[in-house]
């Protein structure tokens, strides 16, 4: 019998609840547009040079991952969007002779802001400026002495891109295309012949110089193509990331090309507003 009265006390205090949640409805906020966040996966060729562990060029495959997240913003009247990215990549690569690997790795995050102007029906161009930090780092199994080298990087870069809704019969597709190149910031670039023996007794400081497009020299480029299938967006897309350094007699290089495929999600904020009726009710209508 007291279990009795316990359920019969719950139901009530649920009741009251559920005739309130039927009398509300969702409505989308007005003026906010829907968040796009893409997850893209991909493999392509990667050609890695790095002469603080080696003078030969290293060439193989890439692994990587991209995460993307875009939303407008109302500065400047709902013209200026805010992105963030973020970029894994895992590398394996071999010497000609096949002698040697390396193996790499890298995280790399990117947020800032675009201003968009549309100058025809259906385009969107943008541009804007990004603030990143890069880590990773590459490993010869060959090696004796200073078998990796540590990399690490923070940069401003500036940001452009455009894309274009269209149709082909009934599918709707949305190609899209961006650049972004790092123009100033700062680098860990050890010395010639340095060891991390000597860098540890020194202080990582020391090796940390100004960074610049005449030392520094990377940009990365993504073109996509969105297509829905039933209420699905799927994103193809080309991604070419190129990352060099020439710096205190050193010299590296990481370029590579990638094929992504992925999807894309939209989310919309909403509102609580209640229903017609129950607001009659209230008034006593």
């Amino acid at each position: 019998m007291k279990q009795l009265h316990i359920f019969i006390i719950y139901m009530s205090a649920l009741l009251p609840a559920s005739l309130w949640a039927e009398d509300v409805t969702l409505e989308p906020v007005q003026n906010r547009r829907p968040t796009e966040r893409s997850l893209l996966v991909g493999a392509g060729k990667t050609n890695q040079l790095d002469t603080y562990l080696s003078p030969m060029e290293y060439t193989g495959v890439q692994v990587s991952v991209l995460v993307q997240r875009e939303r407008m913003t109302h500065l400047a009247d709902h013209h200026i969007s805010f992105q963030s990215t973020f970029h894994g990549a895992f590398t394996s690569t071999d010497n000609p002779a096949g002698t040697a690997k390396y193996l790499g790795g890298r995280l790399a995050y990117d947020a800032g802001w675009h201003y968009h102007y549309s100058p025809l029906q259906n385009l969107d161009l943008k541009g804007g400026a990004l603030v990143g930090a890069d880590a990773g780092f590459l490993y010869n199994d060959r090696n004796g002495n200073n078998p990796a080298q540590g990399r690490f990087s923070l940069d401003l870069s500036l940001s452009a891109g455009a894309s274009y809704a269209f149709r082909i019969k009934k599918l709707p597709l949305r190609a899209a295309y961006q650049a972004d190149l790092p123009m100033m910031g700062i680098m860990f670039c050890p010395e010639f012949g340095e060891s991390y023996y000597e860098i540890s007794q020194r202080g990582v400081g020391h090796d940390i110089i100004f960074a610049h497009p005449g030392n520094a020299m990377n940009l990365r480029q993504l073109l996509t193509l969105d297509f829905c299938l039933r209420r699905v967006t799927l994103r193809v897309g080309y991604l070419c990331d190129i990352r060099q350094q020439n710096a205190r007699s050193l010299k590296n290089h990481d370029v590579s090309h990638s094929f992504m495929f992925g999807f894309v999600r939209y989310f919309q904020l909403m509102k609580r507003k209640p229903h017609p009726q129950s607001l009659s009710i209230e008034r006593g209508e």
